[in-house]
């Protein structure tokens, strides 16, 4: 699997790097810029490119400008972008097409090496990894008078999960149940929320992030 990095920390990058490969991936280029990294995207493209948020020149949202660049004209290439803090807003400007072959990650994600090299692999895939931190931000926004508010304590831990890119069998793993049970919470949560249930995991998140974005 195929990987082009841009993140400005030396540090991290080469971090990053030694990890991917430790792990069996190609790195294809590390770049400490978006430019730089666009034009590694001209040849052959990775199948993954990881993105700090805020690159060089200013800092400001170049690695977000480039990720949506890639996601429009790149299509079948995933994109991963790293980010120091919550910025919910830039979060759902990446999400707000679909959420298959995308991720968004705070740094701090990285020392669980494990599950950064697996969500690296779900979103080459084709999947989506969103953070955690960023999931219990947008389900702890209040919400009155929405079907939301008709979500079980349990519920609203599998629709966590769910939006994070965890699959029936991960869930089930994580809080220790059946997956029959997931399967009922998440047919449950669908149709709760009126959204169509699929069986697409890709598609499922969308819908879930859909709504949360509302």
């Amino acid at each position: 699997m195929r990987v082009a990095i841009a993140e400005d920390s030396v540090l991290l990058r080469e971090g990053i790097t030694r990890i991917l490969t430790d792990t069996g991936f190609e790195v294809i280029a590390a770049c400490d810029n978006a430019d730089d990294l666009m034009l590694r995207l001209r040849g052959r493209p990775p199948d993954i490119t990881i993105l700090d948020i805020r690159l060089p020149p200013t800092y400001n949202d170049e690695g977000m400008r480039a990720a949506l660049h890639i996601r429009k004209q790149y299509p079948a290439v995933g994109v991963l972008v790293l980010s120091q803090y919550v910025e919910v807003g830039l979060a759902m400007k990446l999400l707000a097409d679909s959420a298959e072959g995308v991720g968004y990650l705070l740094k701090d994600r990285i020392s669980d090496v494990p599950e950064f090299v697996a969500a690296i692999r779900r979103v080459a895939s084709g999947g989506s990894a969103v953070d955690p931190t960023i999931v219990s931000t947008l389900l702890n926004r209040h919400r009155d008078n929405t079907p939301f508010t008709s979500l079980t304590p349990r519920e609203r831990e599998v629709l966590k999960l769910m939006a994070t890119g965890g699959s029936n069998q991960g869930i089930a793993e994580r809080l220790v149940i059946t997956q029959r049970a997931v399967e009922k919470y998440v047919s449950s949560i669908f149709g709760k929320l009126g959204l169509p249930s699929t069986g697409s995991e890709s598609r499922r998140v969308l819908a879930v992030l859909m709504f949360l974005r509302s």
